[in-house]
């Protein structure tokens, strides 16, 4: 007979991490507090860029191209053959993986958040649309016709990380429902991006290649109804399909947003069973433990404990699930190096005394600058102005044009469609001066304004703001 099992349960044992040994205690766990914070991910982008600059401008920036143009070609026989650049297989396949995420999170909030309650959402889908298309026309009117006519896509698209981690320095001087609202503009500001790059920047387009991803996105489609929940055969579908999209001519990164899309987002136990469920699997395993020492004893309590995992894991959707472990990934190591390897950008005294006449410099950060906050206050108001939505509760037209300035805050998306628009550096690169410009312009003056607002009250106190400052009424057409 086995042994009786001790009535007080023994102390869970910590891993290394939470031990009290100097390198957890001084090193690991201050990085995993650092990695939880909502800017984190904002500064190391930051960081990137900055050695990026730097790096390009120091008397070693010739490594800096020759590193990012290394070519790397992967071939498999006859069938496939890739001949690309170090930076081609970063801006190509690792952001694939970056647009992903974001394909996860749009449909996240279409299901179950913010985009789901057709009238919440409203107002910033309309601002967003304001803010896509103001930029997009200030940017034609200094290119039209110019060799820099094909970059109006590049201060369309506001960036996530920067705009919500200027929010967050701000504390209590912005209303949550004016963080949902930028954030919530943003969302949709990156679909708009993505529908733009599909429908714009697509060049050559091969219908045979565009076939086989549309085949392999049926597969996905199919593995998902025969309740396939293995990530590796989804793994090589979304490798199929991405090289079918490469081959086709429509840019490769846009099979992770349709295989975002096709995550489910709902789980496949009902949460709200998970507690009856896991009591009776916990029973089970006490019952084997406690009885006889036999094999069937232990075969019944290992079944169980493999059933309790799959329950707590599967009690979580799968969009919950992949987006919570992608997310640091996508945060603290694709976004970054994507940083690292297109913000490096030569600056010296012609260049910059150039920018001021350069007509993609110039529609470009005021594309950003004056684009957005025009575009996004003035579509907001109009909205407002004819109920199609109201402002955001304790919400003042004062945020609302600190959060229109912070929309014009254009990096990841922005250097990603200047890569697409321009084959020729220097173009390339006045993009870059002008995304770079115009968004630390936008963010700095985003922030000073708001910091200038007075702090809000928690929900249900006093408001602390003055009567002036009220949001205005809406008033019927």
């Amino acid at each position: 007979m086995r042994a009786v099992l001790p009535t007080e349960d023994p102390p869970l044992r910590h891993s290394w991490s939470e031990s009290t040994r100097f390198v957890p205690r001084a090193v690991v766990r201050p990085l995993q507090r650092f990695m939880a914070l909502e800017t984190a991910g904002g500064v190391v982008m930051l960081l990137a860029a900055v050695v990026a600059l730097v790096w390009a401008n120091s008397p070693f920036q010739s490594s800096y191209e020759r590193l990012w143009e290394t070519p790397l070609d992967v071939s498999l026989g006859s069938l496939v053959h890739l001949e690309l650049s170090l930076r081609e297989w970063w801006n190509d396949a690792a952001m694939a993986i970056f647009f992903f995420v974001v394909g996860l999170e749009i449909k996240r909030e279409l299901v179950a958040g913010e985009l789901m309650d057709r009238r919440a959402a409203a107002l910033p889908a309309v601002a967003a649309m304001g803010g896509m298309v103001v930029p997009a026309l200030i940017y034609a009117a200094f290119n039209a016709g110019g060799p820099g006519s094909g970059g109006w896509g590049i201060p369309m698209a506001t960036d996530i990380a920067f705009a919500v981690g200027v929010l967050s320095l701000l504390g209590r001087r912005v209303p949550s429902g004016a963080k949902l609202f930028l954030l919530t503009l943003a969302i949709v500001d990156d679909l708009g991006a993505i529908l733009v790059i599909a429908l714009f920047y697509t060049s050559d387009l091969s219908l045979g290649w565009l076939g086989v991803a549309l085949v392999a996105l049926a597969c996905a489609v199919v593995l998902r109804r025969l309740d396939v929940r293995s990530l590796l055969p989804y793994g090589l579908v979304a490798v199929a399909c991405w090289y079918a999209l490469h081959e086709s001519g429509v840019h490769a990164t846009l099979a992770g947003v349709a295989l975002g899309f096709l995550t489910p987002a709902w789980s496949f136990y009902d949460p709200n069973l998970f507690a009856t469920r896991a009591q009776r699997l916990t029973q089970r395993i006490e019952h084997a433990l406690t009885g006889e020492d036999t094999v069937g004893d232990h075969q019944e309590s290992e079944a169980s404990l493999r059933d309790l995992v799959r329950l707590a894991s599967e009690s979580e959707s799968p969009l919950q699930r992949i987006e919570h472990r992608l997310s640091p990934w996508v945060s603290f190591l694709i976004v970054p190096v994507f940083a690292l390897a297109n913000a490096g950008v030569a600056l010296s005294g012609d260049s910059l005394g150039g920018a001021l006449g350069d007509r993609v410099v110039l529609g470009v950060a005021l594309g950003l600058l004056v684009g957005k906050t025009v575009g996004v206050f003035g579509a907001t108001w109009l909205a407002v102005r004819f109920g199609v939505g109201r402002l955001p509760s304790r919400t003042t037209w004062r945020h609302m044009v600190g959060l229109a300035v912070c929309a014009g805050i254009g990096f990841t998306v922005a250097l990603f469609v200047a890569g697409l628009s321009f084959t020729d550096p220097e173009l390339a690169d006045s993009a870059k001066i002008g995304i770079l410009g115009g968004s630390l312009v936008a963010g700095v003056a985003g922030y000073l304004w708001l910091r200038a607002s007075p702090p809000v009250a928690e929900e249900g106190g006093s408001t602390g703001v003055a009567a002036e400052e009220q949001p205005l009424t809406p008033v019927g057409p």
